[in-house]
């Protein structure tokens, strides 16, 4: 793991474990860590009805009171869990705009749509996407962490978009970042798998890649 993704695991952890006290240990955050981990893989495996907090020990390797120790209930494991993932998801933006610093607005666009479209096609991503979906129609904490992550990537693609043709209002694109982000999101009904079916991932993704340019560039 390089440096800059230690960083960002760290950071994203750092805002997961927020409600912690503040003297939690090295060792201690690296045992959340392993502990939000196993619950991510649970959750994308099982589902959140088959994501209890025995389960999420075994996965672990962990004592069941060992886990509850850092999440006292399921649902304080499954917010922390929720924030993690989205967490991970905006220093995934972060690092692309440290590296692509300078480059041509177009090409940070595309870089990061490109993003997009190999999260949502990672198998545990794309499962765990699909569950924080299903749960945000009846689980109120998910429906706004849901809400949030859309605030968040309409802010992004907006910053990317805005000002690439100069005709295009700034309230237009706005509304084009909206639509932007459903656009991409909407791939995930399709289940798209950029290993097992190459050819259709790429076809996808250079009709994805000229759609969404017309969208940021057409007055």
């Amino acid at each position: 793991m390089t440096s800059n993704q230690n960083n960002a695991h760290d950071n994203a952890l750092d805002s997961a474990l927020r409600n912690k006290l503040s003297t939690t240990t090295e060792k201690g955050m690296g045992r959340a860590q392993a502990i939000l981990l196993a619950a991510r893989g649970v959750l994308a495996a099982q589902g959140y009805a088959g994501l209890t907090m025995r389960r999420v020990a075994q996965q672990a390797g962990m004592s069941l009171s060992n886990v509850q120790h850092y999440y006292g209930s399921k649902e304080q494991l499954l917010e922390a869990l929720l924030l993690y993932t989205m967490d991970e998801f905006q220093a995934k933006m972060d690092r692309i705009a440290v590296a692509m610093a300078g480059r041509p607005q177009v090409e940070r666009f595309l870089s990061t749509i490109d993003m997009f479209l190999d999260e949502i096609t990672e198998p545990v991503t794309h499962a765990i996407f699909f569950e924080i979906w299903a749960l945000a129609s009846r689980h109120p904490f998910a429906s706004d962490l849901m809400g949030k992550m859309m605030g968040r990537e309409r802010k992004a693609v907006h910053g990317l978009i805005q000002g690439l043709n100069p005709a295009i209002p700034d309230d237009a694109y706005m509304e084009r970042a909206v639509l932007i982000v459903a656009q991409v999101e909407g791939l995930m009904l399709f289940r798209l798998d950029r290993h097992a079916r190459p050819a259709q991932f790429e076809s996808v993704r250079a009709s994805v890649h000229k759609v969404l340019l017309t969208l940021a560039t057409v007055p």
